[in-house]
């Protein structure tokens, strides 16, 4: 598998916050995110390749029993089911952190992490027009995040960085046809430090205080900055 890093830190974001885990941050992603914060994942990706065998010595070998696998896209990697296999077979508990745009196929999967793409991810001119056009048919898969909310799990994540784009994650939830409560919806502001994140924090707050949507907050931003491995 093309793996950008394997690291041991604690959860930041959503329901399982504050929990020591294993991340394994798989390189290569169907997406290109105007404010991508891993883009050595994505834009650019970056990493080696790795045996599962190899992969599966690394996350043993912390004081662990949760497992993020994150990217880039995850779901787009090479021998994700088999990886997923094994480390369900550890006993441990595994979070799947996707943009909801792949379908589930069977994966083992204990929390689902979806995280929708709304139009102030779509890329500027800088990025070729093949794929502006490729991340805007792709990033908005309502119908596919139906089918892992009903098998799995979930959180429902999404960044937000005008009060606008509350508009479309009603119409997001509303597309899906599922009754989703709003305490699995959290709302995260957009930025990749803590100063641009308290830009939005207001909007995202004055959010979840009316609606009743979760606030998300990004811990390992405050504790750590936007560094890798962390």
């Amino acid at each position: 598998m093309f793996i950008s890093e394997v690291f041991y830190s604690i959860q930041g974001e959503g329901e399982l916050v504050g929990v020591p885990s294993v991340f394994v941050r798989t390189s290569g992603c169907n997406l290109r995110c105007s404010w991508c914060d891993t883009m050595y994942a994505s834009w650019h990706p970056e990493g080696v390749e790795k045996t599962l065998d190899d992969l599966m010595e690394e996350i043993q070998a912390h004081n662990a029993d949760h497992v993020v696998l994150t990217g880039g896209e995850p779901m787009i990697a090479r021998d994700i089911h088999s990886l997923t296999d094994r480390i369900k077979s550890k006993g441990m508990h595994i979070t799947i952190e996707t943009a909801g745009t792949v379908l589930p196929d069977g994966v083992d999967c204990d929390l689902v992490s979806i995280s929708p793409k709304l139009k102030n991810s779509t890329p500027g001119a800088d990025l070729s027009e093949s794929w502006r056009s490729r991340h805007e048919d792709t990033r908005w898969k309502p119908e596919i995040a139906k089918e892992w909310m009903l098998q799995y799990d979930y959180q429902l994540k999404f960044v937000v960085s005008h009060a606008d784009d509350i508009r479309e994650i009603e119409e997001y939830v509303n597309e899906t046809g599922l009754t989703i409560p709003p305490r699995k919806v959290l709302i995260m502001p957009e930025g990749k430090d803590k100063q641009e994140l308290s830009v939005h924090t207001d909007i995202v707050i004055d959010v979840c205080k009316s609606k009743g949507y979760r606030f998300c907050n990004r811990l390992h931003v405050d504790l750590f900055g936007n560094t890798r491995g962390t």
